[in-house]
């Protein structure tokens, strides 16, 4: 069986092949996975040829200040929702230089949840600068596996983006 730290890293080729091919950068706007898939990227030989920067933006003010996400957004649907994923991803884009954009928000746990947005809760979004797919999932585990499988469905997600864009 594959690890769960090799898993992303072959996700993380995966993506970097698709996008050096096709000449892109990406952009990262993570909240729960803490910069995750920024370390994953960056751990590639080469990924400064396709990956432009990475925001963390763990607490709600640093996604009002690096990437622009609107208090107010967060005020009425909270930090981890669609709308605020959104915002994430298309504030990245609007923040950096990349032509693609990916964000994550959600509960990792062990703490932190409610009835609306348990521990597993993960807002994504992705964007392209003409297309943002905006996604929930629940994921289960404890933090760490949280995390991990936050991490890797966004990358997931970026080839999705890629492949609906060639279709």
């Amino acid at each position: 069986m594959v690890s769960e730290q090799n898993l992303l890293a072959q996700l993380s080729v995966k993506v970097g092949n698709r996008l050096r091919d096709e000449r892109l950068m990406l952009t990262t706007a993570e909240s729960c996975t803490g910069g995750l898939v920024a370390a994953a990227i960056t751990d590639i030989s080469g990924s400064s040829n396709w990956f432009e920067r990475g925001f963390v933006t763990y607490s709600n003010q640093a996604k009002s200040e690096m990437i622009g996400v609107p208090a107010e957004l967060i005020d009425k649907h909270g930090a981890v929702s669609e709308p605020v994923a959104r915002a994430m991803a298309e504030g990245a884009l609007l923040n950096s230089r990349a032509q693609i954009s990916l964000s994550i928000t959600g509960v990792a746990g062990p703490g932190g949840g409610t009835p609306d947005k348990p521990v597993g809760m993960v807002c994504f979004a992705w964007s392209n600068r003409v297309t943002t797919i905006v996604e929930t999932k629940h994921f289960k585990g404890d933090r760490t596996q949280v995390r991990s499988q936050a991490a890797q469905y966004a990358l997931r997600g970026v080839i999705e983006l890629l492949d609906k864009a060639e279709a």
